[in-house]
């Protein structure tokens, strides 16, 4: 088993050995030498922050959860599985107000997120606000009704609106609040992150997301991890989204070369070419004697300026 610890070093390594059909795709990957955080980046750790309050939550010790999880949030603050173990670490305590204030951020960020929707009626319910959790539970009814049972969410559907229905019954009954659908291994997430690669090379890119969320719960906010999510998301047009999974790898990890490529070949396709001229200037001023991702860069810029 491949420890929390050590996903720097398997990812990074992933990253600079991926196929040449990724490079082609786009540049130079995730790692790139720069798979951490810099002297640059934030007080806290995210990934050894996430793992701890993981730690924490497994444990019933839901004031350091708390404490872990809003560290994370300091420096991912639209980082919605963060939000929600915020919630289950909240909800723990016993504080369901606060325990719905985040996993209405939760859903804010990540509509599609089921278990969120499903604890924030609980949550609701269980803080009194009947009315909101039975708006929240017409809108998992209309999902489920929607899915037929044919979605792939069909079965968490159900049980959310089986667990909502109960909690506006009987908002005193006890709840299992440790949410053990997210904590993935260390193992589990190396796992994820390389199926997430081999999918990107088939350019399966939303079967890629799925298995980048995995890994990302397995680890939280890594830079390699979010620089894939946002690469994956470009790639299906979603560029709002990608850049913000860009913006974040960068906040974390500066120096990240293909976070960099990444966010200026962002630039080049949304026709910001001076934006994209100094995402490659920094990589010339990183890569000194060069490196793959300057080159991918600087052929972007150029085709690009040859046809304006």
């Amino acid at each position: 088993m491949v420890s929390a610890g050590k996903i720097a070093f398997l990812i990074g390594t992933a990253a600079l050995c991926l196929p040449q059909a990724v490079l082609a795709a786009g540049g130079g990957g995730g790692g790139g030498g720069a798979s951490m955080p810099s002297e640059s980046a934030p007080q806290y750790d995210p990934a050894v922050e996430y793992r701890n309050g993981v730690e924490a939550l497994q444990a019933n010790r839901y004031a350091d959860a708390s404490r872990s999880f809003t560290r994370v949030l300091s420096v991912m603050p639209k980082a919605a599985n963060v939000h929600y173990l915020l919630g289950s670490a909240k909800a723990g305590s016993g504080d369901w107000k606060a325990a719905a204030k985040a996993y209405a951020k939760a859903v804010r960020y990540d509509d599609k997120m089921v278990v969120a929707h499903r604890d924030l009626g609980v949550a609701q319910a269980k803080s009194g606000d009947v009315e909101k959790a039975e708006a929240t539970l017409a809108d998992l009814t209309a999902r489920d009704t929607a899915c037929a049972g044919t979605c792939p969410q069909a079965a968490d559907l159900k049980a959310a609106v089986a667990a909502v229905t109960a909690a506006i019954g009987a908002p005193t009954a006890a709840v299992d609040t440790r949410p053990s659908l997210l904590f993935a291994d260390a193992k589990g997430g190396d796992s994820a992150y390389l199926a997430a690669v081999a999918l990107i090379n088939e350019r399966r890119f939303d079967a890629a997301i799925l298995s980048l969320k995995q890994a990302e719960a397995a680890f939280g906010a890594h830079p390699d991890v979010l620089t894939y999510l946002g690469f994956a998301n470009r790639k299906l047009g979603r560029f709002d989204v990608a850049e913000g999974y860009y913006r974040a790898a960068l906040a974390l990890a500066p120096n990240h070369r293909g976070a960099t490529e990444y966010y200026g070949e962002l630039k080049v396709e949304r026709g910001d070419l001076a934006g994209a001229r100094a995402m490659l200037a920094k990589l010339d001023q990183m890569c000194g004697f060069g490196c793959a991702e300057a080159d991918e860069l600087r052929r972007w810029v150029d085709q690009a300026s040859s046809s304006s």
